[in-house]
C-alpha cells in the first residue's frame, strides 16, 4: 500500500504592515464635524464666529468697567456743585494742545456765532472737565458714568427678577395644563392688558421714587414675555421620554419642572434675559426723562438726558455723553442677545 504523503504548511502570523493603508494620514480619519466637545465650548465657538456679537460684548464690558471705575477717575463727585465752574465745555489734558477738547465753545447770539473759552475767561487754567460741566457746575464725566451704573443695576436686577417670576409662572402653567393652565393664562392676559406705563406711573406716584421702586415697577410689567417663552418650551418638552422616565421613577412635579425641564430650556431663557435688559434700560430712562425716576442728587442716563435737553440749544455737549452711552449700551446688549440666540440654538449648528 502506497504511503500517503502529508503536506504540512507553516502557519502565517499577520503583521501590522498587512493592514496599513496607502497614503495613510491620521488627520484624514478625524471627524471634525462631530468632534467630541462640551456644550459650553460648542456655544463659545459659535458665538465667536458672529463678529457683531463679539463686538457688542466688548462694548458691554467697556461700558460696565467705566460705569464702576469712571466716577473715581477724577476728584469730582456726581453731586458736587460749583457755580463758578458751570457750563464749561469739554477740556482734556494733553489733547487740548491739538485743538480738540480745549474748552472752546461756539455760542449762538443775536449778532452771530461767538467762540468763547470760559476756562480762560474765568481764570480756570488748571481746571479740566473731560465731558464738560452742567449748569450747576457738576462734572458730566462723573455723572454720566454714575448714571450708567444706576441704569445697569436697575436693568440687570429687574431682568433677573423677571426671569425668576416669569420662568416659574410659565413652566408651572405649561406643565400642569388643563384648568390650571387656563386660569393662569387668563390672569396673564389681564396683567398684559393693563398699559405698562399706567402701572409704572401709579406705582411711582404711590411709593417714594427711587431705585428699589423702579425695580419693583419693572418687575411687575416685564415678566409676561419670559412667561410665554417658558410655557411654550414646557409644552414641547413635557411629553418627551426623559420626562416620562422621571415620572415613572416617582419624581415629583417640582423636581421634573426645575431639575429635568429647566436645564433643557436654559438657552432661550438666557437669550430672553439679554433682550430684556435693553428694554429695561430704555424704560428706566423714559421714566427718569419724564421726572418719575431717580430723585436728585442721584442720577441715571434718563435724568441726564432730561437735564441736557433743557440746555440743548445753548450747550449741546451736555446731552451727547449720556445719549451715546445709552445708545451703545442698548445696541450692544441686543447684539450679544442675537449672538447668544444663534449660539444656543441647536438647530443653527453648522454641519
Amino acid at each position: 500500500m502506497a504511503e500517503t504523503a502529508v503536506l504540512t504548511k507553516e502557519s502565517y502570523v499577520p503583521t501590522d504592515a498587512d493592514f496599513k493603508l496607502k497614503n495613510n494620514v491620521s488627520d484624514n480619519f478625524v471627524d471634525s464635524n462631530f468632534a467630541s466637545q462640551s456644550f459650553f465650548k460648542e456655544v463659545v465657538a459659535r458665538f465667536k464666529k458672529k463678529k457683531s456679537a463679539v463686538l457688542g460684548l466688548v462694548f458691554v464690558l467697556i461700558i460696565t468697567f467705566f460705569a464702576f471705575v469712571g466716577p473715581i477717575m477724577n476728584e469730582y463727585t456726581y453731586s458736587g456743585q460749583d457755580l463758578s465752574k458751570k457750563n464749561l465745555a469739554p477740556r482734556i489734558p494733553v489733547i487740548e494742545y491739538t485743538g480738540l477738547f480745549d474748552g472752546h465753545e461756539n455760542i449762538s447770539t443775536t449778532s452771530g456765532v461767538k467762540t468763547v473759552n470760559l476756562y480762560f475767561d474765568n481764570k480756570l487754567t488748571d481746571t479740566f472737565f473731560w465731558f464738560g460741566s452742567d449748569n450747576f457746575g457738576r462734572d458730566i464725566w462723573t455723572r454720566t458714568w454714575s448714571g450708567a451704573q444706576v441704569s445697569l443695576i436697575i436693568a440687570v436686577a429687574a431682568a433677573i427678577i423677571d426671569m425668576i417670576i416669569g420662568m416659574s409662572y410659565g413652566l408651572i402653567s405649561g406643565y400642569f395644563g388643563g384648568k390650571v393652565d387656563m386660569v393662569m393664562q387668563r390672569i396673564l392676559e389681564i396683567a398684559n392688558g393693563i398699559p405698562r406705563l399706567v402701572i409704572v406711573t401709579l406705582l411711582l406716584l404711590v411709593f417714594k421714587p427711587g431705585m428699589i421702586t423702579i425695580i419693583v415697577a419693572l418687575m411687575l410689567t416685564e415678566w409676561v414675555g419670559m412667561s410665554r417663552i417658558a410655557r411654550a418650551e414646557m409644552l414641547k418638552l413635557k411629553e418627551q421620554e426623559f420626562v416620562l422616565a422621571s415620572r415613572t421613577l416617582g419624581a415629583g412635579s417640582m423636581h421634573i419642572i426645575f431639575s429635568e425641564v429647566l436645564p433643557n430650556i436654559i438657552g432661550p431663557i438666557i437669550t430672553q434675559i439679554m433682550f430684556s435688559i435693553p428694554t429695561a434700560i430704555f424704560t428706566e430712562a423714559f421714566l427718569s426723562f419724564v421726572g418719575l425716576g431717580i430723585p436728585v442728587p442721584r442720577c441715571s442716563l434718563g435724568s441726564l438726558i432730561s437735564e441736557g435737553f433743557n440746555s440743548f440749544t445753548t450747550h449741546p455737549y451736555q446731552i451727547i455723553p449720556p445719549i451715546v452711552v445709552m445708545a451703545l449700551l442698548m445696541l450692544s446688549f441686543n447684539l450679544v442677545a442675537d449672538g447668544l440666540r444663534e449660539a444656543l440654538d441647536p438647530k443653527l449648528k453648522e454641519m
